[in-house]
Parts: C-alpha cells; structure tokens; sequence
C-alpha cells in the first residue's frame, strides 16, 4: 500500500545511468533557481519606502539614488558569483569559497547561514504567497497555516519527483510573472512619457527634505537590499544544470542579474513617478498597477502572478538547500543522510527535512513571518559578505593574468555587504539578535558532527593497531515467554549453531506461575537448561538485564561470547503489530548496547 502511494506521487524509480537525464538547461534553471531574487521585486522597493515614509512622501526621490547604489551592489554581486562559479564548478557557493580561502569556521559560518536561510526562504515566501491569496479572499483568512502547508508540501512532492519535472511544472508561473512586470513597466513608462501621468505627484529629484540623515538612507538602503536574496542559489546548485554546467550556470546568472535589474529598477522609478505611498492593506506593485491599468483584466493578472510566485520563490530553497547539504555531508559536518539519492535521482532527505522544517517554522510562526524577513536578509548577507571577501583572498594568493578587475569587484561587493549586514545588525537587533545565538551553536554542532565521524572512521580502520578479541566459546541465552512454536523454532535454530552451552531463560510476575513452568519445562525440552527470574515489580527487561550482565561478566574471564538470541513472531499483516506487546523489540532495544553481547533475532512468520 505504501509503494503504490509512493508510486503515485512521486513517480517510477529512475536508473542511476538515467541522472544526466534530470540536468536543467538555462531556461528551467533561470526559473526554478532565479524565483526567489525575482519574487523579491515584488517587496524590495517598498522596503525602502517604508523607510523613507518615515520622514515624509519627499523624501521618495531618494529612492532613485538608493536604488542605484544597489544595483551597484548587484552588479558586483552578479560578477562575484560568476567568478565563483567557474572558480568552483562543483557547487557549494559561499561555503566552499569561505572555506576555501577564509578557513573552515569562516566556510561553517557561511553554510550554516544559508541553510537555515533556505528554511526561511520557503517560510517567508510561502507565507507571503499566502498572505496575498487571503487578502483576496478575507474568507480564508483564518486558515492561513493550513493553506501555507499545503503549498509546502505540494512543493515538497513536486521536488521529490526530481528536478526536470518540478522545474517543467514551475517555469510557467515564472515567466508569466516577468512578462506581467514588463508589461505593467512598459505601459507605465509610455503613459509617463505621453503625459499620462502628472508630474506634480512626485517631489522632484534634488528636494531639499528636513529631517533626512545618512543613518535614514543607509537603513533605506539596507531595507531595499532584500531585494537581493536568492542570488546566490545559482552558484550552489551547479551540479543541476546540464554540461557544460559551470558555463550554462554562468549565462543562467547574467540572465537573471539583468532581469532583476531591469524589474527593479522599474518598479521602483514608477513608484516614484506616481508617488506611490506605502500602505499595510495594499502592495507598492499593487498601487501601480491599479494606477496605470485600473481594476481590469491585467490588473488581477499581475497580482494573481505576483502572488503565485511568492509561494514558489520557496522553490529556490528546495533546489539550493540539498546541493550545500551535500557538500557539508561530504566534509562530515552534518550526517550523511543528506548524499544519498532518491528513487527519482534527487537528493530526497534534503527535500524532506527542508520540507518538515518549513512547516516547523511557519506552525511556530502562525504563518506570519514579517518579522523574520530582517533575520532572512541578514542570514544572505553574511554568507554574501564572507564569499566576497573569500575571492579577495583567493586574488591576492594566486594573482592570476587580470585578477585586479576581480579584485576590485570583490572589494566593492564585500565593502557593501558587510555594511548591508552591519546596517541590520545595529537597526534591526530586536529580530535579527538570535542569529548571534543560532550561528555559534549551528557550528558547535558541525565541528560535534565530523569530531564524531572522524572518532568511528578511527575505530573502524583496519589500519589501527587494536588487536581482534579470540572467542573461544559462544554461549546462547534465549528469553521465552511461553511453550509455543515461536520458541520451538528458535530453540532449532540455536541448537543447529551447536554453541557451548544454552540457556533459556523465562521471567516470572507469580510464584505458582514460575512452578508450573519449571515443570512444564522439564517435560518439553529436558536438553536446554532453563533459569527463571522472579520480577517483583513486573518487569521484564531488568531482570534479563541483569542476567544478562552476570553471565557476559563469567563469560568474558574466559573469552566465551554471550548471544542473546530472541524469539520473535511476525504477523501476515503489519497492522497486527499494534495488537501485540513488542517485548521482543523492547528487549533488542535495551540489549543492543551491551557491549560484549551479540543480540539475534529469530523470526516465525504467521500465516492467518
């Protein structure tokens, strides 16, 4: 039953020779991977409104130059990671630069950064997409939780039936969202030109505005920085695209830095132009086009696009999330869960946890995560920061023919960012302090992690100078819980071992009970010594325990092995088990970590 529900929602199982199969071209991967940096034109501009607003409705031409200073920031961001990518063509990102030439708690402090970030990605972004469908439809307003899991696990499946066929499904709303902003651009700025605007709703660039500080427009500036998220994803998720992969991924970054560019900038020089004031009941995107188009057909086009592609922003995190799980895996700082494939060729564990994690947060959050957006930005811009100044380093130690261009790139995207995150770290500290926590104990965990890998690596070499123990002996010890076929079996199968000694063993909670039972015994199975146990507090497992332990203590003075070898039944059907104690199971779980104590299990397989 379980198959056939895996079967139906996830699809065949796929050959591993069938991998290069779920490689992304460019325009899959310029959707599933470019979503979140392009949802953020939907919020971005009016981050910096909202600060600006503070002030006064003058103070908006300041917008203008704030949004230059970040697509200054974007073009050395856009450049930096292409560098990266063709530096580092396996994937990896921010981690594997910062580990690379800043060391390896600088590379941990990067990747645990982003993969936490990629949680709140799909968090925020699902979260947002829902919040935009409730306010349509105020009925549904009560159900936002449930409405944002669902989305999640949708999405969730849709990953876990691999890459091509989520991005198939997912480029559609992508690239009707970018032709439904430059449409609402074209048409905006054709109606600015022809006239169709008046110019006295904005103040004219240059104003004079009282009040106005460069601690104002810095915060602006790192407000409007959001817009930025999601950039980097392209750099970690190289192994997906199709070969030559460092070289797609590249064309697929300029792509996306040129879209984001021109969405951008649009969005925010209408705002302007119309004098857009921030409002909490309705978007900056919202206002423009219900100016420029009226409540028509291309005005529910744009929202209803730029709602759907706030929920599937979330897909950026389920394409980046994995590909940096892995190569954290392959160093041995988090387990190695995360390298294994799925049936349909993605790394589904990633998937999954990704998946449960997003639904943590957004049920602990109450699907409202505006205030988690500060610590969102902070968690991009700090991996930003140490992936920039991580290619400073690799310039400065290699010098390569043209590396000064590079370098200077790097410098300026590293200066920003660095006071991007100081910029929320100091106006944002009541949401973003926990990062200050989370980050030092994320890397603690890392360094627990591998300290831990590398210990059972060490134990389990051949190559260590440990000495095997010489068994001479092996003495069986079976608990029994009655005269049946169960232990009839068992005892066949342990008497067919011809092991040095057996003992079965039976725990008795009555007097009379455990009388009757030696008798019984003695009739049944004269051959195999029986020792019965009396539990004064009817318990099973601590008397055996105890047993257990005296006779592994006799046993190992002469280098005599103890086996525990347990009876077990298996009912035809598996939902019988919840019908029957599982001490069988209990007894396997407690024993299991005794050290010199080998635990067996017999199994006799029910046929009604």
């Amino acid at each position: 039953m379980f198959s056939s529900i895996k079967r139906l929602l996830i699809g065949r199982p796929l050959k591993s020779h069938e991998l290069g199969e779920q490689k992304l071209n460019k325009t899959k991967a310029l959707a599933i991977l470019s979503s979140d940096a392009l949802s953020s034109v939907a919020y971005g501009p009016e981050q910096i409104l909202i600060v600006l607003f503070t002030i006064s409705s003058a103070a908006f031409w300041y917008s203008i130059p704030i949004a230059v200073g970040i697509l200054i920031l974007l073009t050395a961001l856009i450049l930096s990671y292409r560098q990266i990518i063709y530096a580092y063509p396996h994937g990896g990102g921010a981690y594997v630069v910062s580990k690379s030439n800043l060391g390896e708690n600088a590379g941990l402090i990067a990747g645990g950064s982003l993969l936490v970030d990629y949680i709140l990605t799909v968090a925020v972004s699902v979260s947002s997409g829902t919040d935009a469908i409730t306010s349509a439809f105020p009925a549904l307003h009560g159900y936002n939780v449930e409405i944002a899991i669902t989305f999640v696990i949708f999405i969730t499946i849709l990953n876990l039936r691999g890459v091509t066929e989520s991005a198939s499904v997912l480029s559609y709303p992508v690239y009707l969202f970018v032709l439904a902003l430059f449409i609402l651009i074209a048409v905006g700025i054709y109606k600015i030109v022809t006239g169709g605007v008046s110019p006295q709703l904005h103040t004219p660039i240059g104003t004079p505005v009282a009040g106005i500080s460069l601690f104002i427009l810095l915060r602006a500036f790192a407000s409007g920085s959001s817009a930025l998220t999601g950039v980097e994803a392209i750099s970690n998720a190289i192994p997906n695209f199709k070969d030559p992969a460092p070289k797609n991924a590249a064309k697929t970054l300029m792509a996306m830095g040129a879209l984001l560019a021109i969405l951008f900038s649009g969005i925010v020089f209408l705002a302007y132009y119309y004098g857009i004031s921030p409002s909490e009941k309705v978007t900056v995107v919202s206002q423009i086009a219900e100016d420029t188009f009226g409540r028509n057909f291309i005005y529910f086009f744009i929202q209803g696009t730029t709602a759907l592609i706030l929920v599937l922003a979330a897909n950026t995190g389920y394409s980046a999330f994995p590909l940096l799980a892995v190569n954290l895996a392959k160093d041995k700082f988090i387990p190695r869960m995360f390298l294994i494939r799925g049936d349909r060729l993605g790394y589904s564990n990633g998937i999954i946890i990704l998946g449960i994690a997003s639904i943590l947060l957004i049920i602990a959050f109450h699907a409202t995560t505006e205030h988690l957006i500060p610590l969102y930005a902070i968690g991009v811009f700090l991996p930003f920061t140490l992936s920039q100044s991580g290619m400073m380093v690799k310039w400065l130690r290699e010098k390569p023919k043209g590396w000064v261009p590079k370098f200077i790139a790097n410098t300026t995207g590293a200066a920003i960012s660095f006071t991007v995150t100081f910029i929320f770290l100091i106006t944002k500290f009541s949401q973003v302090w926990p990062i200050l926590i989370f980050l030092p104990i994320i890397v603690y965990l890392f360094h627990r992690i591998r300290k831990h890998y590398k210990a059972v690596g060490d134990q389990l070499s051949l190559k260590t100078c440990e000495s095997p123990v010489t068994i001479k002996g092996n003495v069986m010890i079976v608990p029994v819980a009655g005269m049946t076929h169960v232990v009839e079996n068992t005892l066949n199968y342990v008497k067919s071992l011809s092991p040095d000694q057996i003992i079965a063993v039976y725990v008795a909670f009555d007097r009379e009970a455990e009388k009757q039972f030696e008798e019984k015994w003695k009739t049944w199975q004269p051959d195999v010594r029986l020792v019965t146990l009396y539990s004064y507090y009817r318990s099973i497992i601590n008397p055996l325990r105890k047993f257990v332990d005296i006779v592994e203590h006799k046993a190992s003075e002469g280098n005599y092995r103890v086996t525990v070898v347990i009876p077990q039944f298996i009912p035809k059907k598996g939902w019988h088990n919840f019908l029957h104690n599982q001490s069988s199971l209990l007894i396997r779980t407690f024993l299991l970590y005794r050290r010199n104590v080998v635990v067996a299990t017999v199994p006799y397989h029910l046929k009604k």
